[in-house]
């Protein structure tokens, strides 16, 4: 009893909260309707409101196209890129239903598709039995973040149309005219300025490679490029053109590996029906005798960049059909060989279709989905035994390739288990590093690059002796907003920890540095500024030292090619493409301009002529001045530069917000 009376005598939990301002009522909640969720959140459906996800856009509607053409009732997609900036997206599948909802008085099927998310014909696999949309907010999703939106559909010998703006139809569905020799759907869309910005665009290029990869993932389907005359350039961008392959994605990775010498002469290819389903597998898998193979896996033909279950199952396959190919002729060393030394070389295209696929998240970038793998192991491994048994000496070079690179494996585990000469203690380094054979740090260096692609072109054309590649996934962790316990779990600024050797904050020793330069090497765009950015302040944060002893480079990659006959330059950017023009070039003629899109697109002898080797390239020095220099105006910059990484790149987005303020009058395109 006096242990009760104690409790409610003191201050507790339950206590009555002070007055004023905490008022927490019904009127506080606010319910979104519609797709106004979309508008405030954009990047819940589709990952951000960057370059990325306005291509995603047209990603979506090309998709609901190639749908239509799996399931056998389209066989042409056509796209067209106007210079107005809106994008047409048609197929001649069965057309959007636009009778009326059974749900929705007063509303057609094709008005509840694009204005109520979780709408669509592929939850019951009765309309899709293999799709690459699967929760129906795709195409109301485009129309929702879309100025303007114009979808026409023609179904039995009639042509409807209706209009909408941000998510909300403008007019009503109306009947056009009737047609002969038209059916399918036709959509046709702006992105919203206010969503992506006013210098927001498609890029021709992006969507012209968008359809031709969509061609070769779905053999016999007639995809058309096109796009005002305006737009097109003599290299990358066709006025128009048509994409059918009939090999498929066999098609596409003899078109990627082009004349690269392969371990064996052969391409494993092949595509099988799973066994009581509707789905299928293809695959096409070849071994580069550089060892730098890539993975470009799909699921219902939506890529799948981040892998998943699916690549998991033919990694597996691979490696356990080999092995066993290994104990069957005897060779006791097969028995080392892991899935790192057979499939982690090889190039693999994978497409599989299956019904009700699992994804992580909206954007669909990795497949989560455990009998995904059990399937593909199964079927593959099947096929891929068949394929060694029949051609036993590309099979003996294959297993002869792979244990080497077992034994590689092993002589590195060794290696990295005793004493670099320069660093004076034991180091673990991590599997994605490239490392140099040089073992002092005199004359090495380390390139941070900017994804898995561009680390690959990188690996290809850098010098092996003196240096080394670490591919970063994306943009790494901003040090200056995250806290400790983030900097410690962060799997990316721990790997680049590791390969420095010299620890990093409280525990940083300059002297144990296994490289006397680090090189950020990233696209020569706004992202890739970004990620440098982002690199330059874990630097400065975390390991100063490399940048106030002159330790920390940026690589200059160019942005243009310019050729005229055998005549190639290469320019950084667009004043210095003008300046090329006007100075290299003055003589009159044609010449060729093509962009780079990024490190990974860039063949890897331009890469190492234009930004690798040390005999050609331009590299950026990183300096810092000193807090404590004795010139006051160097201590007065330091104590600047202290309060402007703060201000930029610390926790209160505020103060972002008032230097966006203070200086978007000056900010000009610089990612044209």
């Amino acid at each position: 009893m006096a242990r009760a009376k104690r409790k409610t005598e003191d201050p507790g939990l339950f206590d009555e909260a002070p007055s004023g301002g905490g008022d927490y009522t019904a009127d506080d909640i606010e319910v979104l309707e519609g797709l106004e969720p979309v508008r405030r959140r954009p990047g819940m459906y589709i990952g951000g409101t960057d370059e990325r996800a306005l291509h995603h856009l047209a990603a979506e509607i090309l998709d609901n196209s190639m749908d239509e053409a799996v399931a056998g009732h389209a066989d042409r997609i056509e796209m067209h890129l106007n210079t107005d900036g809106s994008l047409a997206i048609t197929d001649n599948g069965r057309g959007i239903p636009i009778d009326p909802h059974p749900k929705f008085k007063g509303k057609s099927a094709l008005e509840v598709i694009l204005t109520t998310l979780h709408s669509g014909g592929k939850f019951d696999g009765k309309a899709y039995q293999t799709s690459g949309g699967l929760h129906g907010v795709g195409l109301s999703v485009v129309n929702a973040l879309a100025s303007h939106l114009r979808v026409e559909v023609a179904r039995d010998k009639e042509l409807w149309a209706q209009e909408y703006s941000q998510g909300k139809p403008t007019d009503k569905l109306k009947k056009m005219k009737a047609v002969q020799n038209r059916r399918g759907t036709t959509v046709t869309f702006v992105p919203d300025p206010e969503i992506f910005g006013e210098k927001a665009a498609f890029e021709a290029e992006r969507l012209y490679d968008m359809a031709k990869s969509k061609a070769y993932l779905f053999r016999g389907v007639e995809i058309r490029w096109s796009c005002d005359p305006e737009i097109a350039t003599a290299d990358d961008v066709p006025e128009a053109e048509t994409f059918q392959f009939a090999d498929g994605i066999l098609d596409y990775l003899r078109t990627t590996i082009g004349e690269r010498p392969l371990v064996g002469a052969d391409i494993f290819a092949g595509r099988t029906d799973l066994n009581g389903t509707t789905g299928r597998i293809e695959w096409a898998i070849c071994w580069p005798a550089d060892g730098e193979g890539f993975v470009s896996s799909y699921c219902n033909t939506v890529p799948t960049p981040e892998g998943g279950s699916h690549v998991a199952g033919i990694r597996t396959a691979l490696t356990r059909a080999l092995k066993g190919y290994g104990e069957l002729t005897n060779n006791r060393k097969a028995s080392q060989l892991t899935s790192d030394d057979i499939a982690d070389g090889a190039a693999i295209v994978l497409s599989l279709f299956i019904s009700e696929p699992q994804f992580q998240g909206q954007t669909k970038e990795k497949l989560s989905m455990p009998e995904a793998a059990r399937v593909v192991e199964a079927q593959i491994k099947d096929h891929f035994d068949h394929h060694l048994s029949n051609d036993r000496q590309n099979a003996d070079a294959l297993l002869e390739w792979a244990i080497e690179r077992a034994e590689e494996r092993k002589r590195r585990r060794e290696d990295r288990a005793l004493k670099r000469k320069t660093a004076g203690r034991k180091s673990r380094l991590p599997g994605k590093l490239a490392d140099c054979t040089r073992s002092s740090a005199e004359g090495t260096e380390i390139f941070l690059v900017e994804g898995d692609s561009a680390g690959g072109s990188a690996k290809q054309a850098r010098q092996r002796a003196t240096q080394a590649i670490l591919p970063l996934r994306g943009k790494i962790l901003n040090v200056a907003s995250a806290s400790a316990d983030k900097l410690r779990g962060n799997q990316e600024l721990a790997d680049l920890t590791q390969a420095l050797g010299c620890g990093s904050g409280k525990t940083f020793d300059l002297s144990k540095l296994r490289y006397e330069r680090v090189v950020i090497m990233t696209d020569a765009d706004v992202d890739g500024a970004h990620i440098a950015a982002l690199l330059m302040t874990f630097f400065y944060r975390e390991m100063p030292e490399i940048v106030t002893k002159g330790h920390l480079f940026l690589a200059v990659p160019p942005l243009y090619r310019l050729a005229k006959g055998g005549d190639v330059v290469y320019a950084l950017d667009d004043s210095d493409r003008e300046r090329l023009m006007a100075e290299h070039f003055s003589g009159g003629g044609k010449v060729e301009i093509s962009r780079f899109k990024g490190l990974g697109e860039m063949p890897p002898a331009q890469l190492r002529d234009t930004t690798m080797d040390p005999e050609k390239r331009q590299m950026i020095q990183v300096s810092l001045p000193s807090a404590t220099d004795a010139d006051k105006s160097r201590s007065r910059d330091a104590k600047d530069t202290a309060q402007l990484v703060e201000q930029l790149m610390g926790r209160k987005a505020e103060h972002r917000f008032q230097f966006i303020q203070k200086n978007a009058k000056f900010a000009v395109d610089l990612d044209v």
